[in-house]
């Protein structure tokens, strides 16, 4: 796994704030609280999230959205999947009319940038959460996720792919995991190639061990901030 370096409190007027950077992916993540719910929700809190690619992110200019004049469908993809994680860790009806939106910008890109987003996000909320509602962190109305990928590469079962490792990689899987090793989410691909069921379980075996360093790395920055 790529050496994790986490740096919180990096957006003055964010709620809660960290640069989350795994080798050489770097993502600001930001949470922000909003002032009110959804229509659609009565008695319960709401976590979402927006993801984007700065210009200069990769090796290829990435252009604007606004540029385009139409959403990236990527970008929403990813997004989603973003929410759906910080969701999966909260106990909304436990939070009503709390509404937080998880910003993730990625500044640099090297492969994993979703798993990066949705690590640097959990803590950015994390610590949006503690700066003005502790109690909620206390009782563990919100509690860890964290998310890694693993992927087959030339034949061998490897685990945080970079760029490099992700565009030849015969099998692509993103794990989402809570702090009781329970699934939230498994995207898996056989982008180049099929796998076993064997491999499958080789490949939750190896994520759900990197996912539990990234605990550690994620509970002893909220911890001291």
């Amino acid at each position: 796994m790529r050496d994790i370096k986490i740096t919180p409190g990096v957006i003055v007027n964010a709620d809660g704030s960290v640069l989350y950077e795994c080798g050489d992916t770097h993502v600001i993540c930001t949470a922000t609280f909003d002032s009110k719910t959804p229509d659609w929700l009565q008695g319960t809190g709401w976590i979402t999230a927006e993801y984007s690619m700065l210009p200069a992110s990769t090796n290829s200019r990435v252009t604007r959205e606004i540029s385009k004049g139409k959403k990236n469908a990527r970008a929403q993809e990813i997004q989603r999947l973003i929410g759906r994680s910080l969701r999966g860790c909260a106990y909304l009806e436990k939070m009503p009319d709390i509404s937080i939106i998880v910003d993730c910008d990625v500044i640099n890109a090297d492969g994993g940038t979703r798993t990066a987003s949705i690590n640097g996000g959990y803590i950015a909320l994390a610590l949006a959460i503690k700066s003005r509602y502790p109690s909620l962190l206390d009782q563990k109305i919100i509690n860890p996720v964290a998310a890694i990928s693993v992927g087959k590469v030339n034949g061998k079962i490897i685990e945080d792919l970079n760029y490099e490792e992700d565009s030849n990689a015969e099998v692509d899987l993103n794990i989402v995991m809570n702090h009781e090793n329970q699934l939230i989410e498994i995207q898996g691909t056989g982008e180049q190639g099929t796998f076993s069921k064997a491999e499958l379980n080789e490949m939750l075996v190896v994520g759900t061990n990197c996912i539990s360093k990234i605990f550690e790395e994620q509970n002893k920055i909220i911890e001291v901030s």
